[in-house]
């Protein structure tokens, strides 16, 4: 039998009992949108997370005292490559030493210390970090209104926007309901950063803070002064409030922060030498993060990266999607007994027409083949219906959360994600298990005899 003889008997017969074949591609229809409804939750999870991480920096290396790093949980702590050196101080002489390595572009320590500012007779608390001009072209740093440091050594500050807001007197918005809302206003409210910096820009900013000194032989013990810095306000700046810097409420250039020599939280040893709790290194690709981060680990440090969290995330995802693709695939299953339901009804419908058919000189393949046709049929119709239902469901859940999301005055997000290879993977697979469950049916027709058939009444 020709191709096209077997699609225009196939196309007949589909037509034929109508109602029952179009309740049968309905349940395949459910079936690949309940797989593709789930997969595509696995994999929008997934990718908001790797964007998230992404803003942090794959080509960052986060570089630590190995007890440090322990003690956070950190990965590669444990390393054989950090197992075969000893535990090294990390100092000046290490910032340098990694920072000449292969592909490494800049190492600079993570200053991040406490102090109390004051501004317009209010004075506020808040938490202080240290910014290296790399950051200027970084997504958190890319939209400050203002400008950025002059300088390296320029007594500056970039101050956050709530923070911003919480020095002028205003009102910050925060997410909550009853009290919340009604003490900091809607949750949807944003605040105008350039109005902020229409305020700010070109105001002093007192800073109050905690020097640390060394003793007096310079060989050991430290005390601590207090100490007083006048900063000129450049800029605000919009930052994510999933970037590491969302916590933070004013930035200094790096130099001029290192050299107020600032306790911070972590500054025990006594020595008079400064000592850094963090070191951030910028690697050149982030195809050579790995290499630096095994080469770091022996030198005696506890090193860990964004890529590091990717992997274990992968692995997690990984037992997730199957788990979902195991309970998404359930209604399918189910569907592909209606389809073994509705072939053979047609057998017993269609025995004289199977008769006729061999009779004629009908092989047992062209009957099969007529089956097959007909399951393929239901299946590929029901794997694209499904498919667009699916990620129909997907958007009204998306939208649904956002709504949710907006009321808490949190940002928008993607939690759904149907890639182009999870459309054709759920149309194979319906289109496969579809033919998978008309073989029996198939076999079944092939196999009648066709005197037999012939006298069916």
């Amino acid at each position: 039998m020709k191709t096209p003889d077997l699609l225009r008997l196939a196309t007949r017969n589909l037509r034929e009992s109508m109602l029952r074949n179009s309740l049968t591609t309905i349940g395949i229809s459910v079936g690949v949108a309940s797989l593709v409804s789930m997969m595509s939750l696995g994999v929008g999870l997934q990718r908001m997370i790797g964007v998230r991480l992404e803003k942090v920096g794959f080509n960052l290396l986060t570089v630590m005292n190995r007890g440090n790093l322990l003690r956070m949980g950190g990965v590669g702590a444990n390393s054989p490559q950090a197992s075969q050196a000893e535990e090294r101080a990390l100092d000046e002489a290490a910032r340098l030493e990694i920072e000449r390595l292969p592909g490494v572009v800049e190492a600079y320590p993570e200053l991040r210390f406490l102090g109390e500012f004051s501004f317009a007779d209010r004075t506020r608390h808040g938490m202080l970090a240290a910014l290296p001009g790399s950051v200027k072209t970084t997504d958190d740093f890319s939209n400050v209104k203002g400008r950025f440091f002059s300088s390296p050594e320029a007594a500056e500050a970039l101050v956050e926007k709530s923070f911003a807001a919480e020095l002028l007197g205003k009102p910050v918005p925060r997410p909550g309901r009853g009290v919340l809302r009604r003490m900091y206003g809607p949750a949807s409210a944003s605040l105008d950063v350039s109005a902020l910096a229409r305020d700010l820009v070109g105001k002093l900013l007192v800073l109050h803070y905690s020097e640390r000194v060394a003793g007096a032989d310079r060989t050991a013990g430290y005390t601590v002064t207090p100490r007083q810095a006048t900063l000129k306000i450049v800029g605000v700046a919009d930052i994510d409030v999933q970037s590491r810097y969302a916590r933070t409420g004013v930035f200094l250039p790096m130099k001029f922060a290192q050299g107020l020599h600032a306790m911070q939280g972590t500054d025990v040893r006594a020595t008079s030498a400064p000592t850094y709790n963090m070191l951030i290194v910028r690697v050149r690709d982030s195809g050579q993060v790995q290499k630096v981060e095994d080469t770091v680990k022996m030198m005696g440090f506890g090193a860990m990266s964004i890529q590091d969290a990717m992997r274990s995330l992968r692995q997690g995802f990984a037992v997730f999607d199957v788990f979902l693709g195991v309970f998404g695939s359930l209604a399918l299953a189910v569907a592909s007994i209606g389809i073994v339901n509705t072939l053979v009804m047609a057998i017993l419908e269609r025995r004289r027409e199977i008769g006729i058919m061999k009779a004629i000189g009908g092989s047992d393949s062209d009957v099969k083949r007529v089956f097959f046709a007909e399951a393929g049929a239901m299946g590929l119709l029901g794997g694209c219906v499904g498919v667009l239902l699916g990620w129909l469901i997907g958007r009204a859940i998306d939208a649904g959360t956002n709504i949710y999301l907006a009321r808490q005055g949190m940002g928008s997000v993607e939690v759904w994600y149907v890639s182009w290879w999870l459309v054709a993977g759920a149309i194979g697979f319906s289109l496969a298990v579809s033919l998978l469950a008309g073989w029996y049916p198939a076999s079944r027709a092939s196999r009648l005899d066709p005197v037999e058939a012939l006298r069916y009444q």
